[in-house]
C-alpha cells in the first residue's frame, strides 16, 4: 500500500482527539487562553453538558484581525518563541482552537481595548470562513457549538449531559482555586448558576468558596522551601476527610495538574491518620524554576515531570507532616455538627427517644480483637523499647492531689467517665468528649514510632540467604537504597547481574516472604523512586501492637489518670485521631450546647 500525505483537516481531527477528549477539555483550553490574556472576569455558559453549546467570555487583552486569522491555525501562539524550557503561561502549544474548530462549529469574536471595533472569525469542521467586522466589547468571546459533529465516533463515547456538565464544573473549580483574583461565573440551561467572586490575594477565602466554609476552620497552612522548590497551600486536619480524592487540588507554577507523584505524596503524608477508604482534603501550590519541570508531557497538559521527583515528594510529605505535628491534633469542627445532628435525629416528634442497647462488645468503635497473638520473634524486636502499658501516667511531675485541675488547658479538666470508655472534660468555653482507648492507642503508637526511627531496627539473620531473581535494572535501583533498607533491618547484597541476596530481614515482621518483599520494593522504587513500603509495614505492626497495649474500653480510670491522658494528648502529634483514623475526641462549644436547648 502506497504512503500518502494526509489532508490538513484529517490531521487536525487526529490531533483534536488528543487535545479535546470531552467538553470539559475544550472548556479547560478556552479558560486557560482567557487567563493568559490577563482576564479578571470569565463567564462560562453551557447547554447540553457542553455538547450543544460552550461559550467562554472574558475581559482580557483581546485580539486584532491579524491575530484572529492566525489563532485558528495550528501551532500559532503568542506564548513561546524558540524554547520549551521557560514556559510561564498555561497554554503554549497553539493547538486548542484549531483542534476545536476541526471537530465543532467554532466562532471567535474579539476586540482590543485600544481598537475602535472588533472582528469575528468562524471555523466549522476544519473549514475557516472569511474574517469579518463585528460589534464586540473589549476582550474575547469564544463559542463552540455541536462539539464532535464532524467526528461522530467520538460523540458516541461521551457520557450523559449531567456527567459532562459536572466535569466542566470541576474544571472551573480548579481554575478558580488557582486564580483567586479572577471572578468566575458558570451558567447555562443545564445547570444552576455558580459564581465565584474575586477574593484578591486571600487564597483561603477562595478555597472556602469552592470547598465549603468548613475547610477554612479545618485547614492548616503550609509554607515550606527545599532547595529551589517552594510549597504553599493548605492541608485539612486528618479528621476532616472525604470519601474520594476529588477534594485534593495540586498546582505547579499556577497550572492545575493531576499528577500521580503529588497524589501519592499526599497519601503518604497522611499515613496512619486517615481511615481506610477515606481521603484528606488538601490544596497544594508548588513553585519552581520552569526549567526544572516538563509540562509538555501530554497535549492536555495535566501531567508534569519533575527533574528531581524525589525532592518534590520529600518536600510535600515533610511539609504536611510538620504541619500536622504542629497543628493537626485538633478535632475537625464538623464533629460537633455531626453530634448535634445525631442528637436531633435521636428524638422522635413526640419527644420520645428510641431505646437502644449499647455494649463495648458490639460497638463499631470497639478495639481490634485479633484471632492469633504475636509470636516471640516479632515481639523480640521491642526488647530495647519501653513496652506499652495500660497505665496513663503523666510524663511530667504530677500536680498535688489537692490541686484542682484547671479548665484552661486546650482539652480541659476531666470531670467524669461515661460507660467506662468516654472521658468528659470541661474547657473554658465548652466540653470535650474523649475516647480513652483511641486516644491512648495513639499515644502508645507515637512513642513506638519515635523509638523505631531513633535507631537501626533489630533484624534476624537468615541461616541460608534467600536469592531473589529480578531484572538487572531493578537490582540497580534496590542497591541504591541498600543503606536505607539496612536501617530498617533488611540487609541485601548483589548476587550477580540479575539477582539479590537477602541476608537479614526485620525481626519485627516475623516470618517474611523475602521474594515477595523484594519484588514489591523493586516495583515501588521503579514507580516512585522511594522504598517507603517496608517502613510502612513496620509501622503497621507497631500500630497493631499499640492497639493491644493501650487503655481498654471498659476500664475505669481515676481522675488523675484521666487528666494525665488529656495532658499527654495535648503534647503528642496526631493525637486528634487514632491509628485507624477515627477521631479521638469531639469538642462542643457552649454555643453548640445552647442550640440543643433552644437558647440561641
Amino acid at each position: 500500500m502506497a504512503i500518502r500525505q494526509l489532508s490538513e483537516t484529517l490531521i487536525n481531527q487526529i490531533a483534536a482527539g488528543e487535545v479535546i477528549e470531552r467538553p470539559a477539555s475544550a472548556a479547560k483550553e478556552l479558560i486557560e487562553n482567557a487567563l493568559d490574556a490577563g482576564a479578571t472576569r470569565i463567564e462560562i455558559a453551557t447547554s447540553g453538558g457542553g455538547k450543544a453549546l460552550l461559550r467562554v467570555s472574558d475581559n482580557g487583552s483581546g485580539m486584532d484581525a491579524a491575530d484572529l486569522e492566525l489563532a485558528v491555525r495550528r501551532h500559532c501562539t503568542s506564548k513561546i518563541s524558540e524554547t520549551l524550557e521557560d514556559i510561564r503561561t498555561l497554554g503554549f502549544r497553539g493547538e486548542a482552537l484549531p483542534s476545536i474548530g476541526s471537530v465543532a462549529r467554532l466562532s471567535i469574536a474579539s476586540r482590543r481595548r485600544d481598537s475602535a471595533g472588533g472582528h469575528e472569525i468562524a471555523v466549522a469542521g476544519g473549514k475557516i470562513a472569511h474574517l469579518r467586522p463585528a460589534a464586540a466589547n473589549p476582550g474575547t468571546i469564544v463559542e463552540v457549538r455541536d462539539l464532535f459533529f464532524a467526528t461522530p465516533a467520538r460523540l458516541k463515547f461521551l457520557k450523559t449531559e449531567k456527567a459532562e456538565a459536572g466535569a466542566i464544573t470541576e474544571i472551573v473549580k480548579r481554575m478558580a482555586i488557582a486564580f483567586p483574583a479572577v471572578r468566575f461565573v458558570l451558567s447555562g440551561s443545564d445547570r444552576t448558576t455558580l459564581e465565584f467572586p474575586a477574593t484578591g490575594d486571600d487564597h483561603l477565602a477562595r478555597m472556602a468558596q469552592v470547598l465549603g466554609k468548613e475547610f477554612r476552620d479545618n485547614a492548616i497552612a503550609l509554607d515550606a522551601v527545599r532547595e529551589e522548590i517552594a510549597l504553599t497551600g493548605f492541608a485539612g486536619v486528618p479528621t476532616f476527610n472525604r470519601g474520594n480524592s476529588a477534594h485534593q487540588y495540586a498546582f505547579v507554577n499556577g497550572r492545575p495538574v493531576q499528577d500521580k507523584l503529588i497524589l501519592s505524596a499526599i497519601r503518604g503524608a497522611y499515613a496512619e491518620t486517615i481511615p481506610s477508604g477515606r481521603y484528606p482534603v488538601a490544596v497544594l501550590a508548588i513553585r519552581l524554576d520552569p526549567a526544572l519541570v516538563d509540562v509538555n508531557v501530554h497535549p492536555a497538559k495535566s501531567d508534569v515531570r519533575f527533574r528531581d521527583p524525589g525532592l518534590v515528594r520529600g518536600l510535600i510529605v515533610g511539609a504536611i507532616r510538620e504541619a500536622l505535628a504542629r497543628d493537626g491534633s485538633r478535632a475537625a469542627t464538623t464533629g460537633a455538627s455531626d453530634m448535634l445532628r445525631s442528637f436531633r435525629a435521636g428524638f422522635q416528634p413526640n419527644g420520645q427517644r428510641p431505646q437502644a442497647q449499647w455494649s463495648a462488645e458490639t460497638s463499631p468503635s470497639r478495639p481490634y480483637q485479633p484471632t492469633t497473638g504475636f509470636g516471640e520473634r516479632p515481639q523480640a524486636s521491642f526488647d530495647g523499647l519501653s513496652m506499652p502499658t495500660a497505665r496513663a501516667e503523666p510524663q511530667f511531675s504530677p500536680q498535688p492531689a489537692s490541686a484542682e485541675p484547671t479548665a484552661r488547658y486546650p482539652l480541659g479538666a476531666a470531670r467524669a467517665q461515661i460507660h467506662a470508655n468516654y472521658i468528659v472534660a470541661q474547657t473554658e468555653d465548652g466540653l470535650v468528649i474523649v475516647d480513652q482507648h483511641a486516644a491512648h492507642e495513639r499515644l502508645v503508637f507515637e512513642a513506638m514510632r519515635k523509638a523505631l526511627h531513633s535507631k537501626r531496627l533489630a533484624s534476624q539473620v537468615l541461616l541460608i540467604p534467600e536469592i531473589v531473581d529480578i531484572p538487572e535494572e531493578d537490582c540497580d535501583r534496590l542497591m541504591q537504597h541498600a543503606a536505607v533498607l539496612s536501617e530498617l533491618g533488611l540487609a541485601i547484597e548483589r548476587f550477580g547481574p540479575g539477582a539479590i541476596a537477602v541476608r537479614e530481614t526485620p525481626a519485627m515482621l516475623g516470618e517474611v516472604d523475602a521474594h515477595g518483599l523484594i519484588r514489591q520494593l523493586a516495583d515501588e522504587i521503579a514507580e516512585w523512586d522511594t522504598a517507603s513500603g517496608l517502613s510502612a509495614k513496620l509501622e503497621y505492626v507497631a500500630a497493631t501492637m499499640a492497639c493491644h497495649g493501650s487503655v481498654r474500653s471498659g476500664r475505669r480510670l481515676r481522675p488523675e489518670e484521666m487528666n494525665a491522658l488529656l495532658r499527654e494528648m495535648e503534647v503528642t502529634p496526631g493525637s486528634g485521631q487514632c491509628n485507624h483514623g477515627r477521631p479521638t475526641y469531639i469538642e462542643l462549644k457552649l454555643s453548640d450546647i445552647e442550640r440543643l436547648f433552644g437558647r440561641s
